[in-house]
């Protein structure tokens, strides 16, 4: 079982841009202490729910501030970008992380950062299966060339080339954000890990990933491919002597930055987007993840990857909103849980 942190480098009510960004750091820093596998980096435009515009940026940052750690984006926004780009941006980490780098892409939401960015409503609506396809050409051919309805161009060569690097893997790792049977199906298609949201529960993921191997056997897929695609499931963690406090800390804080962070996104057309109560949210999170004392951590641990075949895990770390607090929960999830689940 491999376990990381999810970091959204979530701005908390009364706090700066520049202090979430700094827990956004050592975050990362203090799980490689501690033993975790990877760190999973959010993105958001002009929300402080995550202060993070560019999680391929910040990925940079930390692979170079790292020796060990697999450091992913959770999720890079494809209709906001343009696929060669990201492409070009995700090989080079590979190749100068030694393999280390792993690109989470989504669809996103219909938010005003595809006016600012000029991809406009068709991007989200219609066009991330041909981002998609763009990028994961881009990512194991020698030249690449497109023709499709918004990105045409004559062909040109990859460089760098990902399959150049020197490690075991021929391209950096690529996993698609799954919401719905449509991100399910075009994840299934090409053989794409799913990273599945808090939101959901147990019951939930494990129907996902039974339509996953559906949606890839009737593509062909390779029936190894199928059985060892390495899913992620994101969830929070809070760990405390006992489970009433471990849940006390995240409501006395969460609530607080879901209401502002939740509140302002803005629909790029003006689509009412109804939002979860922020308290009523944090409770269904408490009763979904591991939040508690260590054992019932590792036995949530343990029943979720039972129940859906996942062994991977990206959990929120930082959900107190303090840096202090968030350090000693990721260290004692690096001490208390993870040997036992391993």
């Amino acid at each position: 079982m491999r376990v990381g942190s999810f970091v959204l480098a979530a701005q908390f009510p009364g706090q700066g841009q520049g202090e979430a960004l700094h827990r956004a750091v050592r975050t990362a820093e203090v799980a490689e202490e501690s033993g975790l596998d990877s760190v999973w980096l959010a993105e958001h435009h002009f929300v402080p729910y995550g202060t993070c515009p560019s999680a391929v940026t910040l990925a940079a940052l930390l692979l170079g501030r790292t020796r060990r750690l697999r450091v992913g984006t959770a999720v890079s926004v494809l209709p906001t970008v343009h696929p060669v780009a990201l492409g070009e941006q995700a090989a080079l980490l590979h190749v100068t992380s030694g393999g280390r780098f792993t690109l989470g892409v989504g669809r996103g939401g219909p938010w005003v950062d595809l006016e600012v960015f000029g991809s406009g409503l068709e991007a989200y609506e219609q066009g991330f299966p041909e981002s998609l396809d763009l990028l994961m050409r881009w990512l194991r051919e020698p030249a690449v060339s497109a023709s499709g309805p918004r990105y045409s161009f004559r062909e040109v060569p990859v460089v760098p080339r990902p399959s150049e690097a020197l490690t075991e893997a021929p391209g950096p790792e690529v996993l698609v954000a799954c919401t719905s049977a449509a991100s399910i199906r075009l994840a299934a298609e090409q053989g794409l890990p799913m990273l599945l949201g808090m939101h959901v529960g147990d019951e939930e993921k494990a129907e996902m990933v039974a339509l996953w191997q559906q949606y890839a056997r009737a593509a062909g897929r390779p029936g190894d491919e199928i059985a060892g695609a390495a899913h992620v499931s994101a969830g929070i963690c809070q760990i405390a002597d006992r489970r009433a406090d471990a849940a006390e800390t995240l409501a006395k804080a969460m609530p607080g930055w879901l209401k502002q962070g939740l509140e302002a996104h803005v629909t790029v057309d003006g689509r009412l987007r109804p939002m979860r109560d922020p308290l009523a949210y944090t409770e269904l999170l408490c009763g979904l993840h591991p939040v508690g004392t260590p054992r019932l951590c590792v036995d949530r641990l343990a029943a979720t990857a039972e129940r859906t075949g996942i062994s991977r895990f990206a959990l929120l770390t930082e959900g107190s909103g303090d840096l202090t607090a968030t350090e000693e929960n990721v260290r004692r999830l690096g001490a208390e849980v993870l040997p036992h689940l391993r």
